[in-house]
């Protein structure tokens, strides 16, 4: 009895000393498109380290929160754009679409619209932040233009998935006039089917929501802004010079990523197995095959405690230049959620921990290039990531994969010997994180992040 007594009490200790080391901050938020100011509809904050989250709604944009200094934060803040131009109408299968709702935020009713390109059923599934389903409801449809309205219920965010033909298309809904008590409530309205029925409906419809991402672990007030330009070269940083070399940038929502692989340092014959990269004050590298033309293609490949530069914390510079550093894990599934088509930024889809995570809908296709990947491995680049299929070094002294996949290494360590990295692969269009981790004695890509 005198045990159960004194654990309970340090127990209580415990929690007393966590508490008391909780501090409120001020945190205040503003957003841009290329230096263009936007208006946010709501932004959520994600405590990545401690779990739990908080949304705050436009005209809010300042938030008082209690964390632990140190916390690691996601940001992800929304905004509704004008859709500018039509695209034609085609009939090929890709074309099913869910228009995202308008208005949204929403206060009691939202429009959305749905183009099926042929007669089929429509199987439409809503859920909350939780994942409960909601409402589900079945129509057989016409192929062309449907629209329909939706009354919320008491949460403050919903996700719509339609599915038709084997296909699923998804969007995010965002309420702020929660109706306590009341039931969701979707209700058909209508359909026309043609092009000029496609112009019609998006002259209600004719918006978009997109989102932006950021991390940081802040220890005192700050303020942020969210960027919404992507695709262009970073403002004020088009491009990078370092160790001779010119590398061009990338803006992607928040992030700015430099659009190529990193290449710096002397080549070194792959010739033994294991560590042949050491650390002697000299960035050294290995080239694909031992052919310094691959370098100069696909950039180098590193081993894990070189491209950290004898370091173990994530996030560091290493070989990457000033004011740059190797993306953590975090970081990447930042990237991951902001060129996905189905899975957001800060989607449970994104935290798999398990050997063969293969992750996402599309996010692999919209980061390759448009080129140089086998068996018909070509991406979108929708995004200007560009990543490119250049190989891995192995520990036992081979390279493989090159034209297939692409290797890229986080400064996340998973454990002595392994630690976390990405990969694109020709095979699929998702995303490959390997929860095990890459062994740390092969030679894999670099992209580097620009700090915030």
């Amino acid at each position: 009895m005198k045990i159960k007594a004194i654990l309970l009490l340090m127990l209580i200790i415990t929690g007393m000393m966590a508490f008391s080391q909780r501090a409120t901050i001020e945190l205040t938020f503003t957003a841009e498109n290329n230096a263009a100011y936007v208006q946010l509809d709501s932004i959520k904050i994600m405590n990545r380290t401690q779990g739990g989250e908080t949304m705050i709604y436009w005209p809010d944009t300042t938030l008082s929160l209690g964390i632990i200094p140190g916390d690691l934060l996601l940001y992800v803040g929304y905004a509704t754009f004008s859709i500018f131009g039509i695209p034609e109408v085609s009939d090929d299968l890709s074309s099913f679409s869910v228009y995202q709702n308008y208005p949204n935020p929403m206060a009691d009713r939202s429009e959305i619209s749905m183009y099926i390109p042929h007669t089929g059923k429509v199987h439409v599934m809503i859920t909350d932040l939780q994942g409960k389903v909601i409402l589900r409801t079945d129509r057989q449809l016409d192929g062309g233009y449907h629209s329909f309205r939706f009354h919320p219920g008491g949460s403050n965010l919903y996700f719509l998935t339609a599915y038709w033909n084997g296909m699923s298309r998804s969007i995010q809904m965002i309420s702020t006039g929660r109706q306590d008590g009341k039931g969701c409530r979707l209700d058909y309205t209508g359909s026309q089917s043609g092009e000029i029925v496609l112009k019609n409906s998006l002259q209600v419809n004719d918006f978009i929501v997109r989102q932006s991402g950021m991390l940081d672990a802040p220890e005192e007030n700050k303020s942020y802004t969210f960027q919404f330009a992507t695709n262009i070269p970073c403002p004020g940083t088009p491009t990078v010079e370092y160790e001779g070399q010119v590398y061009n940038t990338i803006q992607i929502y928040s992030q700015c990523w430099m659009a190529e692989n990193l290449n710096v340092g002397v080549k070194i014959n792959s010739n033994a197995w294991g560590h042949q990269q050491t650390d002697n004050g000299i960035i050294e590298k290995y080239c694909y095959n031992n052919d310094i033309a691959q370098c100069d293609f696909y950039g180098g490949l590193y081993e894990w405690p070189e491209a950290m530069q004898y370091v173990t914390s994530q996030g560091v510079q290493g070989i990457c230049p000033p004011g740059w550093h190797l993306p953590t894990d975090e970081e990447w599934k930042v990237l991951e959620g902001a060129v996905d088509s189905q899975y957001g930024i800060g989607d449970p889809e994104w935290d798999w921990d398990i050997s063969s995570d293969y992750r996402g809908y599309d996010a692999g296709t919209n980061l390759k290039t448009t080129s140089g990947w086998y068996e018909n491995g070509n991406g979108t680049d929708l995004f200007g990531f560009s990543g490119l299929p250049g190989g891995v070094r192995v520990s036992t002294s081979l390279f493989y994969y090159v034209g297939k996949n692409g290797f890229w290494w986080t400064s996340t360590n998973r454990n002595q010997d392994r630690s976390f990295g990405r990969s694109l692969l020709t095979s699929t269009s998702e995303v490959y994180r390997g929860g095990s981790g890459y062994l740390k004695m092969d030679g894999l890509s670099v992209r580097c992040l620009r700090d915030y």
